[in-house]
């Protein structure tokens, strides 16, 4: 067999668990959810990266679909609600591909079943408006990680793309932390600053993950992840999750995009507009100034440096995909996962390698953290704890 062919009979036993899809925000913007207009039950290759054929197609069999809300939106908490509730929409109307998920076993219950398992992330501590409470509802709505921050600070943790203001955590961020190793609920670490990295490795009693994030040392953009912070995967046993956007994989993109931003800005959008008006904008600056091509082979160099130091156990797959305005050639949309494992096997990765980072390593994760909870609700009550009472806000 050729080494894609071998990458398909790979997925067919270990499918992907990708990290990180924007599909219900992509839905938000494009159609306001009106799910008939963008029937992900047939090919939407003009509209969105993200369809059930082309999943099907990428030998995807587990997704964290992103909750994400703007930092910059008011009334983010009931702006996640209304991604939650799109994500269910989507279940509901797909019961034959995709399949709810809340555990480890729900991932491996879908994956016998031959259906998508479907879990959920919040992307940004601003979704909680500095509420345990409202954490704790988002758990019990499904939502099984939370990214700490987005592009923006939040009041109790530094983001990776803002001036540094709580060190990292503040003591209510660390409260966060705890709190949500009580319920279970993973601890994500993209877009935050290293400094909150490693503030969260200090404090958190459970394995963490990175939903989509690359290696700092190939790429030097802030949204990726330092060296010493993979070296501290194994003993904390969290995973890294590498993502395809190629401003975050691809040195000469990431000049380019700043340049790409700022001409955003110029016309008075926001950088990471994705509306009609906004793409056209993006492709008359292309025009102009030719973009930088990522490829297969970039995402995979990155991969071969996050096993090298974080070792293979702790390494996965968060694409982006309906997040980002361009992606790599071979990893244009959800099809595409089985060009990076043929790339991998050319480079000598073997099949229990891929088995991890596609399946393995992204389940284990999560059923560590169902055990820490499980340790943890023994023991310790839901906290009460305020941002005022903890970190002195008036």
């Amino acid at each position: 067999m050729t080494p894609l062919e071998q990458a398909h009979a790979l997925l067919r036993e270990f499918p992907v668990v990708d990290g990180h899809n924007d599909l219900p925000w992509a839905l938000r913007e494009q159609v306001r959810y009106d799910l008939d207009a963008r029937d992900i039950a047939g090919h939407q290759n003009e509209h969105l990266h993200t369809d059930i054929p082309r999943l099907r197609e990428g030998g995807v069999g587990a997704q964290y679909w992103s909750v994400y809300v703007r930092s910059d939106l008011p009334g983010a908490v009931p702006a996640t609600l209304e991604q939650i509730d799109c994500v269910r929409q989507l279940i509901e109307r797909h019961p034959a591909d995709l399949r709810a998920a809340l555990t480890a076993a729900d991932m491996e219950a879908a994956r016998a079943e031959g259906r998508i398992a479907s879990l959920m992330g919040a992307e940004g501590g601003h979704s909680i408006d500095n509420s345990l409470g409202t954490l704790r509802g988002l758990y019990g709505l499904g939502v099984r990680y939370m990214t700490l921050t987005h592009n923006d600070n939040n009041d109790w943790a530094d983001s990776a793309t803002d001036e540094p203001k709580a060190g990292g955590l503040s003591a209510f961020g660390r409260e966060v932390v705890r709190e949500m190793n009580r319920l279970g609920m993973l601890v994500d670490l993209s877009h935050v600053a290293a400094t909150t990295m490693r503030a969260a490795l200090d404090t958190t009693s459970a394995p963490v993950i990175f939903s989509h994030s690359s290696a700092r040392a190939v790429c030097d953009h802030p949204r990726n992840i330092p060296d010493d912070v993979l070296e501290r995967l194994p003993a904390n046993g969290g995973v890294a999750m590498v993502t395809f956007v190629p401003k975050f994989v691809l040195q000469a993109a990431v000049d380019w995009t700043a340049a790409a931003d700022d001409n955003m800005r110029a016309h008075g959008l926001h950088h990471l507009d994705s509306s009609p008006r906004a793409m056209e904008i993006h492709r008359a600056f292309e025009e102009r100034h030719p973009r930088p091509i990522a490829t297969v082979s970039t995402v995979a160099d990155h991969l071969d440096h996050m096993r090298e130091v974080a070792g293979i156990d702790h390494l996965g797959i968060g694409g982006d995909y309906d997040g980002t305005a361009f992606t790599p050639d071979g990893l244009s949309d959800v099809s595409g996962y089985p060009n990076l494992l043929a790339e991998l096997l050319e480079r000598g990765w073997s099949k229990a390698d891929l088995a991890k980072l596609t399946w393995q390593n992204a389940v284990r994760v999560l059923g560590a953290a169902e055990d820490v909870a499980r340790s943890l609700q023994a023991r310790r009550a839901p906290s009460n704890a305020t941002i005022e009472s903890l970190d002195g806000v008036a």
